[in-house]
């Protein structure tokens, strides 16, 4: 009973604090971070001791999962040299510079300061991402730093597998290259086949419920078969992730991709919360058991210092070096400021702290070497978590406005539309019901026109019409095949086709000097706003102002109306 109620209070707690965060615009990961650490020290509170497979098995698969579905395979594949250059190069450098450092301060053997290297070389796929949304960084940044951040840890697994071999006997070049090669190519085969087979299982269901639970178990499959192997379990995670999103389209319905979607955020936020504020509720013992370990204290801050001081700056070395050596050759290579960017989002987080309980209890100094991890982790969300955003706005870098991502998209869209509708036409033939051609026109054609408007819908209105489809025939009176107005007393009221009063402009887009990408029309008093895609969304602001609930687009060729109250197309 005590268990289930402290869960309760830290998943409260953690998203209650999330929620904060997000409210005042500041970093979730450093605040959940210091609550934990406040939190602590107060006398109700027990001591948290976080296992290692807790966070192995429990955490890290479903969190590294729900980042590979969103995760382009496209993008992946354009960026894969800097990504391996990252997730493998990067993590091995900082590694041995870390243990460098470690060896030359602390009585303890090389293996062990290798060890901790590979602790704390592998930036936070959680942090790394939860940074990189509430900064608005350029999409190619985004795009590697979240790329990298889902495979350096496999890199980080394997050295810190070998360097507690080495500390245990002997270990070879060989051994340790044969185990490189064993965990990639062998998490990538088994994440391949995993996904294979769900493709096969979900192909076969159209239950959204049970689609979305195969959804869960996914993670979880493609990591155990993979560890049982001594492959990667992380690597399999990954590309089973990247394969099962990649494809969505073809082998789930809309409803379960809308269902999907929406739960493995749930999941993603639930866990992403509770994992930093776990990480602040262990600070006091850890810090409390090193202080009390014997080594000398001074001795004992000079290496936490300088352990945080390589781990920060071995990134930017590697990054930007090969940089400034191609532009001295006058070689084309990326903007000097993205590199500054990348070099310094390196937070650490929870595979850190979980991987440093991984050391055999023989190990030489624990209590130090956890100490260590822990101000890594908080050192670099507090100094790069909290500066980042600082820095991109210093370069003056940013991301596409929500305008030129829905212009992009809508025109990405509406050219996939006349392809459509093209071979459509030519493989229509003499035998070819015409409803059933009729009926795929109207939807091609809706969607069309719906993703101009509204592009994070698009699943919630396919999924509207299969279920019209499957709706009677009587039932299915509307304008190009749409779901009606049925349960919405707004649209069943509004005028079908109110004409425009006068010019079609957005009379504040020209006053404010802006441009529209498209026009709406109040049905109530016929008042004329650019659309939500537009820089001044002034439909949007109509409808706030005026409560009018009904627009319509007076696009050509667009019918629809939506219902900003029940938020219904019709």
């Amino acid at each position: 009973m005590d268990i289930a109620i402290g869960l309760v209070v830290l998943i409260g707690s953690a998203t209650a604090l999330a929620a904060l965060a997000r409210r005042f615009g500041v970093s979730e990961p450093l605040v959940l971070t210091l609550a934990g650490v406040a939190a602590s020290y107060l006398p109700m509170v027990p001591v948290v001791h976080l296992e290692p497979e807790v966070v192995l098995l429990g955490l890290l698969p479903p969190l590294l999962y729900t980042a590979a579905l969103r995760t382009s395979l496209v993008d992946f594949k354009d960026n894969v040299r800097g990504i391996a250059y990252l997730s493998v190069g990067l993590v091995l450098f900082s590694t041995f510079v870390v243990a460098l450092v470690v060896w030359l301060l602390l009585p303890v053997p090389f293996a062990a300061a290798v060890a901790l290297g590979a602790v704390v070389a592998p930036p936070d796929a959680v942090a790394a991402t939860a940074i990189a949304r509430r900064t608005g960084m350029p999409r190619s940044i985004v795009t590697v730093l979240e790329d990298e951040s889902l495979f350096n840890d496999a890199t980080a697994l394997v050295a810190l597998r070998s360097a507690i071999a080495a500390m245990a006997g002997v270990v070879t070049v060989w051994q340790i290259g044969g185990d490189f090669l064993l965990a990639a190519v062998g998490g990538a085969v088994v994440g391949a086949a995993v996904a294979a087979l769900l493709v096969v299982v979900r192909r076969r269901i159209h239950d959204p419920v049970l689609d979305t639970s195969a959804s869960l178990l996914a993670p979880f499959v493609a990591y155990l078969p993979a560890e049982h192997f001594h492959a990667s379990g992380v690597i399999a995670v990954v590309t089973c992730g990247m394969i099962l999103g990649h494809g969505a389209q073809r082998w789930q319905g809309a409803a379960s991709r809308v269902a999907e979607t929406t739960n493995w955020r749930t999941v993603q936020f639930i866990l992403e919360s509770t994992v930093f504020l776990i990480i602040g509720l262990q600070v006091r013992w850890i810090v409390e058991e090193a202080w009390h370990s014997g080594l000398d204290r001074h001795l004992l801050i000079i290496t936490a210092v300088a352990v945080l001081a390589a781990v920060m700056l071995a990134r930017p070395v590697w990054v930007c070096t090969p940089v400034l050596v191609a532009r001295l050759v006058g070689r084309d290579t990326e903007p000097l400021s993205h590199a500054a960017v990348v070099s310094w989002a390196g937070m650490r987080g929870v595979v850190t702290l979980a991987a440093v309980l991984l050391l055999p209890a023989s190990t030489p100094q624990l209590p130090v070497l956890k100490l260590l991890a822990l101000v890594v982790v908080g050192g670099t969300l507090l100094v790069q978590g909290t500066s980042l955003p600082w820095l991109v706005r210093l370069l003056k870098l940013r991301g596409p406005t929500r305008a030129e991502d829905a212009l992009v998209k809508a025109e990405l869209l509406q050219q996939a539309a006349t392809a459509g509708l093209a071979e459509l036409d030519r493989r229509v033939g003499p035998d070819t019901p015409a409803p059933v051609v009729e009926s795929l026109r109207q939807r091609l054609i809706w969607r069309t026109n719906a993703a101009w408007e509204r592009l994070g819908r698009l699943d919630l209105e396919e999924s509207m019409i299969d279920r019209f489809d499957e709706a009677d025939d009587d039932q299915r009176a509307e304008p190009l095949g749409m779901p009606g107005a049925a349960g919405c007393a707004h649209l069943e009221q509004a005028p079908l086709l109110r004409e425009p009063d006068g010019e079609l402009v957005c009379a504040e887009c020209v006053a404010a000097g802006l441009t529209w990408v498209h026009l709406r029309l109040c049905t109530a008093c016929g008042n004329i706003g650019c659309c939500e895609s537009s820089p001044g969304n002034h439909a949007s602001a109509h409808y706030r102002a005026s409560e009018h609930p009904v627009m319509r687009s007076v696009e050509p060729g667009e019918v629809w109306r939506w219902c900003y109250v029940d938020e219904l197309l019709g």
